[in-house]
């Protein structure tokens, strides 16, 4: 008999919800498997999971803890006899792990950053801390350890499987002409940095670091992603005197092409990453990547070889390394080379697939 997998997650978006929903096409290959994903029939990912024999429910939770939406998770676990419900995001979570009561079937949580997670919390037992859940499936290392940290929790139930990417998936993107666009030197060192801007991410650090470069330095940073511009990085841009040399691009539909046309990707995040997906893209397509040393990051690249690792929220330590590049621009060709090379042999969709189907065999057997 094959294994009935029931999958709840959001797939509105198709580019950033790839990484997963790979995973599930890929798994469906499998005859061991009989894949049911629960999200809305909209999603340009729906033709593919059908083409592949993946069975969709058209629907997903709205609301947290609902009892409507508990009913109709339930009835399609019984209904469908499923064997594991994996649940990636928190409405699933407080919905799914309600509607498992009591049956059989084993409750699979996915976890992608090290962060908001503390026994303390009054709805921490509704989500990860729940005696329901089975098992945390962690997109790293940092995201396991910072779980591990919480009073009284079962580390047994954590399992680390990174989401690898595929170098296919960006061949067709085309690197922009962005110097051409802002009126950029072609001497000129591109940096960027792609995200929603939250506290997190450390942008404060990054901008101070521009600031501390030595005035003669043709760097140029480009802030890609909503709310980038806010009082306190206006501020440092202004009284840093680099108002020239930073670019708030806000939210870009070709923030691909933009990331391919740049020399490198610096992520100064602060806490709470895991592999970031940017950095992952930026690597895929070839581009240098200078990351922040906190514990969610470290599993990216090899220091020196694949990139460059520097001290969070070390501002000096930042400003040399980007002057490292800025000083030997072969370094920029060879990280970003070498970066592509481990996406292929290290963190890899092929592997991630393979770790995953292991993990619901063994978690069936258990």
């Amino acid at each position: 008999m094959p294994i009935r997998l029931l999958v709840i997650s959001n797939y509105k978006d198709y580019h950033t919800t790839r990484p997963e929903a790979e995973i599930f096409k890929s798994l469906a290959k499998y005859k061991k498997f009989e894949i049911f994903i629960m999200t809305l029939r909209n999603s340009e990912h729906v033709p593919e999971f059908e083409a592949v024999g993946i069975k969709i429910i058209d629907f997903h939770p709205q609301k947290k803890n609902d009892k409507l939406e508990i009913a109709r998770i339930r009835k399609e676990l019984v209904d469908n006899n499923i064997d594991i419900v994996h649940l990636f995001n928190s409405k699933a979570i407080y919905n799914g792990t309600k509607a498992a009561k009591g049956l059989k079937v084993k409750v699979v949580l996915y976890r992608g950053f090290s962060s908001n997670v503390n026994k303390l919390d009054p709805f921490a037992n509704l989500k990860f801390m729940n005696p329901r859940v089975d098992k945390i499936l962690c997109n790293s290392i940092g995201v396991a350890e910072h779980l591990h940290k919480q009073p009284f929790f079962d580390k047994s139930k954590t399992v680390v499987i990174h989401k690898g990417h595929d170098v296919s998936w960006y061949e067709n993107i085309v690197p922009a002409n962005i110097r051409a666009e802002l009126g950029v030197s072609s001497d000129s060192l591109l940096l960027v940095n792609v995200a929603n801007n939250r506290k997190m991410k450390g942008i404060p650090y990054l901008l101070k670091a521009i600031v501390n470069l030595p005035k003669d330095a043709d760097v140029h940073l480009l802030l890609v992603g909503r709310d980038m511009d806010t009082k306190e990085n206006l501020k440092i841009v202004e009284q840093g005197g680099v108002k020239d040399k930073i670019h708030f691009m806000g939210f870009r539909k070709d923030a691909l092409n933009i990331v391919a046309g740049s020399d490198a990707f610096v992520l100064p995040s602060i806490f709470g990453e895991s592999i970031t997906k940017s950095v992952l893209e930026a690597m895929s397509l070839g581009v240098a990547p200078i990351i922040s040393d906190i514990r969610g990051n470290f599993e990216l690249l090899e220091d020196t070889v694949s990139g460059l690792v520097f001290e969070s929220k070390n501002v000096k330590d930042l400003s040399q390394k980007i002057m490292k590049l800025y000083n030997d621009r072969s370094l920029c060709k060879e990280f970003g080379k070498n970066a592509q090379l481990r996406i292929k042999n290290v963190l890899n969709n092929e592997q991630t697939v393979l770790k995953i189907k292991d993990f619901y065999e063994q978690i069936i057997d258990s």
